[in-house]
C-alpha cells in the first residue's frame, strides 16, 4: 500500500511531463491516489500528458482569474471523486515586463496579473477547494526560495514571497477545518515557467556548484515526492511549513 492509498488529489498546473505538476501526479497515483488535474489554454496539450500517467486521469478547465471556473470548481471536480484529501497548487505567472531586470518599470497592471495568479489564487483555489474537504486534508503549493532578491526574478519574486506569507495565514484559518497548508520551495528546474524567465540561465549555471547536495535541473521527482509527503498521513501536525528541497542552497550563504 501506498502513503496516499484511497485519497483523492487535485493537482493543477499541469502543462508538459517534464512540470513538477506531472511529477506529482504520477507518484501520487503510484501512492495509491485517485488524481484530478486541472489545466488552462491549451487542454489538449493537457489531456495528452495525462495520458502518460499510470492511469489517465480527467482533466477540468481552470482560470484562476476566472470568478465562474472558481465558483464552479468543487461541482465538477465532484463529477470524478466524492471528495478531496489534498489539493496541489501549481499554479504561477508574470508577464514578461515583470521579469528579467525590469523590476523598477514594471507596470502596475503587470504586477497585479502576476499578485492575482501567483499569489492571490492560493488562496481562491483552497476555498474552492473547501467544499470538498469536510474530513481534513492538504493544501501544498509549489515556491520559489523569496527570502533574497534573486536576479531576474524580480515580481515573481515579491509574489512569491506573498504566497510564503498567504501560506501561513491559509494555515491559521483552516487548521480549525483539520486542513494543513505548507509550501515546496524547489530550486530551479528546466520545466515551461524557467523557460519563461529571461535570464534564467544564470540560476543553471551557478545552482548545481553552490548546493551542498549537488542539483540537476532536470529532475524534478525530488520536489515531487515532498509534495506527496506533506499530503499523506505521514505529516499530521505540519502546517504553515514552507519544505525547502533545493539541494541545501538556501541554507548556504555567497
Amino acid at each position: 500500500m501506498g502513503i496516499l492509498e484511497g485519497k483523492r488529489i487535485l493537482v493543477t498546473g499541469v502543462l508538459t511531463d517534464a512540470s513538477i505538476a506531472f511529477s506529482v501526479a504520477k507518484l501520487a497515483q503510484e501512492e495509491g491516489a485517485t488524481v484530478v488535474l486541472t489545466g488552462f489554454g491549451r487542454l489538449s496539450l493537457v489531456e495528452r500528458i495525462a495520458k502518460r500517467l499510470p492511469s489517465p486521469a480527467p482533466v477540468l478547465e481552470l482560470d484562476v482569474q476566472n470568478t465562474e471556473h472558481l465558483d464552479t470548481l468543487a461541482a465538477r471536480v465532484g463529477e470524478h471523486v466524492d471528495g478531496l484529501d489534498g489539493v496541489v497548487h501549481s499554479i504561477g505567472f508574470a508577464p514578461q515586463s515583470a521579469l528579467g531586470g525590469n523590476f523598477l518599470n514594471t507596470s502596475w497592471d503587470d504586477v497585479a496579473t502576476a499578485l492575482q495568479v501567483s499569489t492571490y489564487s492560493f488562496k481562491s483555489l483552497a476555498v474552492a477547494c473547501l467544499p470538498l474537504m469536510k474530513e481534513g486534508g492538504a493544501v501544498v503549493g509549489l515556491d520559489f526560495d523569496a527570502s533574497k532578491a534573486w536576479p531576474v526574478y524580480d515580481w515573481m519574486g515579491v509574489a512569491k514571497a506573498g504566497l510564503e506569507s498567504c501560506n501561513r495565514y491559509l494555515a491559521r484559518d483552516l487548521g480549525k477545518q483539520n486542513i494543513r497548508v505548507n509550501l515546496v520551495a524547489a530550486g530551479p528546474l528546466r520545466t515551461m515557467a524557467a523557460k519563461s524567465i529571461p535570464g534564467f540561465k544564470e540560476f543553471e549555471d551557478s545552482w548545481p556548484e553552490k548546493a551542498p547536495l549537488g542539483w540537476d535541473l532536470s529532475d524534478t521527482v525530488p520536489a515531487a515526492r515532498a509534495c506527496v509527503a506533506l499530503m499523506s498521513d505521514w505529516f499530521p501536525a505540519t502546517t504553515g511549513e514552507i519544505v525547502h528541497v533545493d539541494g541545501g542552497v538556501h541554507a548556504i550563504g555567497g
